[in-house]
């Protein structure tokens, strides 16, 4: 028998252990209240007459503790107990000194691997991440419910983001960025009026985007439709000034003609300014702003015309990448582009179609932008259209006292996760087990989510000036509370899901894409949605259902429940779970099948979902991508592109990366054999689906759909 002690570790099952653990409890009381060696020998006894493969070492001592009190050694159960909680004290009394100093030499890949944006070995960065492990250290032992801490380590659901919980800041948000370039902003105590022209509307927007970046933990988004007006500005401005050069020298046309070079080179040199800025400016948690720009050709936009040559200009700046130190054009994290498909722009013959085939060189070659159906969105939020919050999460609509609808300047309060899998594997196939514990943690869900917003209940403007003072989000006085924006639903509060094809397999013994599974699995889904609305019901604040894109939660569900349960074909044995409503990576099911199928999950996951797929090297195919973009905008809200050919950020090739003789990725130009410097995700299979990665050496990549 092994043992899962509480950190995690499986340890070999010790008899004198316990022993000597009852012997001390025995040493504390009168002769006459102590076990004899017959009666602890039958405690020892019963625990391993129940041959469990795996035993929780709490549950060991819960058996000690009933059996004790059974044989009416009351006073020596009371002393066991007590001896257990002196121990349990002694282990909390200090629980942040190794994860702090294995993260100082380098050692704790656990938050090292964590958040893939973070350089983890810089000074700055460990400053974040060093407040990080004391904010969960004070999360998981005094700020939660004792119930939510142990669900959070058992693995039954997860509380997101505990390493900023300590602070009364959120999730993310849609900055208002019309209002603050309109009626201008305050940042660092200095008044930034109205831009008077595209360039300096850019830059504002990167610091405005930088310093929301500071106080909050998640993403955020911008729509950049907002900067139309200030390219026009620039543009009436240069006419003004080459006609008082000029005089009459010139034609109107020739005038025109002059100005809209300048603009032209002000678009380049703004649209530069935010993709740089935004790549080299660090935020407080020591990283770069996790941003995403919105772009959408809004046919009823004033400004249309101006936005369209802002959003051309994005992406072939994006299509052609930013440098790195070694001079090599490589793909930059951020900002994340979310392209919108309209009437106009869809490859059905519409008037900006010639931007849409821009987008899609751009996916081929550097992933970005992912892509939304107006048509659906519309279909989905009441005739909206409006952009995710930087991490995909989505807001409900809302409207103000004047009957408008309005989502910039909203946010998200928290995400809690739950492990579908576990529910069923806990059950054991159970139906009416099944249904009973899924509404059990359900509860404990709605408890965490509580938690996370009762600890913003209260919380002042001055918190966050550029959030709550200054217009990202309000323009509230100092010292007011901020408590009216997490009711009504202006703000929303997000229940994230894993594994719904995992736990169709558990109860149903099929992937949710058959007939039998798909059923099971819309009721699972419902049951979610319909918990979230009942919340919302109930409380006036705004619970949402959230496709959660967590990668690596999808692997600490599966490590818990693989030591829990063992291994269980098709379940825990891949070491992943599914993330959300996914199809699994190993199906067989081509693009166009996983989008139309994973679309009905997507409007029942209103608070955010996305599906993507994994397409070969397309790059000289462009067409058949184009295809797919097609047939996104007819049939699926969200979605995106995992397609990148082999490239080396060393050296610039071009082409394929094979594996050499002592099994290494080299670069057949540079002989660089540094799998971090490269994208090589070349695949000979042309499977279309998910894939996971592991990260760490070349020899551990788990290539489960590729032929390598």
């Amino acid at each position: 028998m092994l043992v899962i002690k509480r950190d995690g570790r499986t340890v070999d099952f010790d008899r004198a252990k316990i022993e000597v653990a009852i012997r001390k409890a025995n040493a504390e009381v009168e002769e006459q209240e102590r076990a004899t060696d017959e009666e602890i020998e039958s405690i020892l006894a019963f625990i391993e007459a129940k041959k469990c493969k795996r035993m929780l070492v709490e549950d060991i001592q819960d058996i000690i503790e009933q059996k004790l009190m059974q044989m009416n050694h009351f006073e020596l159960g009371k002393t066991y107990i007590i001896y257990r909680y002196s121990r349990a004290l002694v282990r909390k009394a200090n629980t942040t000194d190794e994860s702090i100093l294995s993260l100082i030499k380098n050692s704790n890949k656990d938050v090292m691997e964590e958040n893939s944006n973070k350089n983890a070995v810089a000074a700055s960065t460990q400053r974040d991440l060093i407040a990080g492990e004391v904010s969960k250290d004070l999360t998981k032992r005094i700020l939660l419910p004792e119930k939510i801490s142990k669900a959070h380590e058992d693995g039954v659901l997860h509380f997101h983001d505990a390493d900023y919980f300590v602070q009364p800041i959120f999730n993310c948000c849609l900055i208002d960025i019309g209002n603050m370039l309109d009626n201008g902003t305050v940042m660092n105590g200095k008044l930034i009026e109205t831009p008077k022209s595209f360039q300096v509307a850019c830059t504002i927007v990167t610091q405005i985007i930088a310093a929301v970046a500071s106080s909050q933990y998640g993403g955020q988004s911008v729509d950049i439709r907002h900067l139309g007006k200030y390219l026009r500005k620039s543009n009436e401005k240069f006419k003004e000034s080459i006609r008082k050069v000029a005089g009459e020298e010139l034609s109107e046309e020739m005038v025109e003609k002059l100005a809209m070079g300048r603009t032209k080179d002000e678009l380049r040199s703004g649209v530069q300014t935010i993709q740089y800025q935004i790549n080299t400016l660090m935020t407080t948690n020591g990283q770069s702003p996790f941003v995403t720009l919105f772009l959408n050709l809004d046919k009823e936009d004033e400004y249309l015309k101006e936005n369209a040559m802002i959003v051309e200009e994005i992406l072939r700046q994006r299509l052609e990448g930013i440098k790195n130190e070694a001079g090599v054009y490589v793909t930059p994290a951020f900002p994340k582009l979310v392209y919108v498909l309209d009437e106009h722009n869809s490859l059905q013959g519409g008037e900006y179609d010639y931007i849409t085939k821009l987008a899609v060189q751009c996916s081929i070659k550097r992933m970005y932008p992912d892509y939304i159906s107006a048509k659906k969105m519309r279909e989905n939020y009441e005739g909206n259209v409006f952009s995710p919050m930087g991490c995909r999460s989505f807001l409900s609509p809302w409207k103000d006292e004047n009957g408008n609808y309005k989502f910039e300047g909203r946010f998200n309060q928290g995400v809690v996760s739950l492990n579908l899998p576990q529910i069923g594997l806990a059950a054991k196939g159970d139906e009416d087990r099944f249904w009973q514990l899924f509404d059990e943690r359900l509860e404990l869900c709605f408890e965490a989510l509580m938690c996370r917003h009762r600890a913003l209940l209260g919380t002042k403007s001055d918190v966050s000036p550029v959030h709550w003072q200054y217009g990202a989000i309000a323009r509230l006085d100092k010292g007011e509370v901020i408590d009216d924006y997490l009711f009504d639903g202006y703000s929303s509060i997000s229940l994230g899901y894993i594994g719904l094809y995992e736990v169709t397999k558990v109860m149903r013994g099929v992937s949710h894409t058959t007939p039998e599974g798909q059923e099971f699995a819309l009721r699972v889904m419902n049951h979610l949605r319909a918990a979230t609305d009942k919340w919302r019901k109930e409380t006036g604040i705004g619970f949402a259902l959230y496709g959660t894109p967590a990668e690596s939660l999808c692997y600490k569900f599966a490590k818990i429940d693989k030591l829990k349960f063992g291994s269980v074909e098709d379940v825990t044995d891949k070491g992943y779970y599914t993330n959300s409503y996914h199809v699994d990576v190993r199906e067989d099911i081509d693009a166009f099948t996983k989008f139309e199928f994973e679309s009905q999950f997507q409007k029942i996951s209103s608070g955010g979902a996305i599906s993507y797929v994994e397409i070969p090297n397309m790059r000289h195919n462009p067409d058949a991508i184009e295809d797919v973009v097609r047939f996104i905008y007819d049939n699926i809200q969200y979605a995106e592109f995992n397609t990148k050919s082999d490239y080396c950020h060393v050296c610039g090739f071009d082409g394929e990366i094979e594996i050499n003789d002592e099994n290494e990725w080299e670069c057949p130009q540079c002989h660089n054999k540094d799998h971090a410097k490269m994208n090589v995700t070349r695949r000979t299979c042309g499977y279309l689906g998910e894939n996971f990665w592991n990260v760490g050496k070349t020899k551990e990549i788990k290539a489960r759909v590729l032929h390598l």
